[in-house]
């Protein structure tokens, strides 16, 4: 399962006029757990942001789907709303679910999430469109594979403890038995 976290980093940041500003810029990335969102914000941004950043946040997010689109580098949080049957009661039930979508324009952004939900089975009603301040979204890494622990014994040459098996404890017993 795909965690979203926000990290936030503070940083000294050269503009465009060429004057250094004190900035703290909000980045989303996929992770396992904090320290692992962490961990991986440094390995992103470590050689492209120049001279020291601090993180001075990190969140989980409830972002559950980003539908990345023509590399503009504006995201826009959207919020959609559907009802959905309960198994138990029958009863409907109203859910909401925030999607993160790259796009140039509020317009564009619309009409590349209705593009993107265009495949489910349900409708919904799209709640809100609007800016988010996310920077730049970094997504799970495809090469790298979640390591299996091997059914090997780690620890190499040790053999089983035989003086406890079954046979040794029953002659034990029988002997007992016989000096009382």
């Amino acid at each position: 399962m795909i965690n979203w976290f926000t990290v936030k980093l503070k940083y000294t940041k050269q503009l465009e006029d060429g004057t250094l500003k004190r900035v703290t810029e909000p980045y989303m990335l996929s992770g396992m757990t904090f320290t692992d969102a962490e961990a991986r914000i440094y390995e992103e941004l470590g050689t492209t942001i120049r001279g020291e950043f601090l993180v001075t946040g990190i969140a989980r997010t409830d972002i559950q789907e980003i539908f990345p689109f023509d590399g503009s580098n504006l995201w826009y949080k959207c919020k959609i709303s559907y009802e959905s049957a309960d198994a138990d009661g029958g009863k409907s039930k109203k859910i909401n679910q925030l999607i993160l979508v790259e796009a140039g324009t509020v317009k564009e952004a619309y009409d590349n999430l209705a593009e993107n939900m265009s495949n489910l089975m349900v409708d919904y009603k799209v709640i809100s469109v609007a800016e988010s301040p996310i920077i730049e979204v970094f997504y799970p890494k495809e090469d790298e594979k979640r390591v299996e622990p091997s059914k090997e014994s780690s620890v190499k040459g040790m053999t089983p403890n035989t003086d406890f098996v079954a046979e040794n404890e029953a002659e034990t017993v029988d002997e007992l038995e016989a000096n009382e």
